[in-house]
This record gives C-alpha cells, structure tokens and sequence, in this order.
C-alpha cells in the first residue's frame, strides 16, 4: 500500500492522463481513490439555486491509487533514511 498525504506530489501511470503530475487534494481510502489537482476532469451539469447560478463546470475526479506513483521528495527522503537505518 502507498503512503500518500494530502498535499504530496504524485505522477498517473496510467490511464488518459499518463505521464502528467499533480497534488492531491482528497483521499478515500475506503474505495481506494485520489483527487488531484487538475488530473481526470469531468464535466457537471448544476441545475441554478439562491447560491449559485448552476451551468456547466469542471471539477476532478477521482482515479484509482494503483494509478498514481509517489513523486513527492520528503516522503521519498524518509523511507530511504528508513531503508538505511535496517
């Protein structure tokens, strides 16, 4: 299992959106999902209410953790520091 924080840097390895990074801004660690910024954009019919004015917009998805590889420095630096002191 990954160790992923919200905030670290991660890179998709799959799927439409190979190969691009981004920061994670959710985790669900129920169904084993991520959202990340700007990664999986879906499209949202809002219907129009006293708060917004409802329309389409864009927001992300969720994508699955075996789709994500952990690019992010400070937790790499502290499972290698782990790794020495074995």
């Amino acid at each position: 299992m990954l160790t992923l924080k919200k905030g670290a840097q991660v890179k998709i390895i799959s799927g439409k959106d190979k190969g691009k990074t981004g920061e994670i801004l959710e985790i669900n660690r129920k169904s084993s999902k991520v959202k990340i910024k700007a990664i999986n954009m879906i499209k949202k019919h809002l219907k129009p209410t006293k708060e917004n004015k409802g329309g389409i917009i864009s927001k992300e998805n969720f994508i699955h953790i075996s789709n994500v590889k952990n690019i992010d420095k400070q937790t790499t630096k502290n499972k290698v520091k782990k790794e020495n002191k074995k």
